[in-house]
């Protein structure tokens, strides 16, 4: 990449284009527009979007991996909640754009 333009490296578009993959998937988005609204357990995330728990679960490691979804323990359970503030963000831009 032609460093004269101040571009980010190569490295960091092909881990950005990697990122921009994990929202290609509408089960996964869905997950994080409920997860926006609520810390929630993987059977309550199962429970509202009619999807089974091995599904819910393998999509939430898929996002906890790309770090947009954080976890935290409570006794037996596991809470899921939205990483930081930059998820919601990147929702709400992407969002916008296609209402505009």
């Amino acid at each position: 990449m032609n460093k004269e333009l101040n571009a980010p490296s190569e490295e960091l578009l092909i881990d950005l284009a990697d990122l921009y993959k994990v929202f290609g998937d509408y089960s996964r988005i869905r997950i994080m527009y409920v997860l926006r609204q609520e810390e929630m357990c993987v059977q309550d995330i199962a429970d509202t979007l009619d999807m089974t728990q091995s599904a819910v679960s393998h999509q939430l490691k898929i996002l906890k991996q790309n770090k947009l979804v954080s976890a935290r323990r409570d006794g037996k359970s596991i809470f899921y909640s939205l990483a930081d503030h930059h998820v919601s963000s990147i929702l709400d831009m992407g969002k916008e754009h296609l209402e505009e």
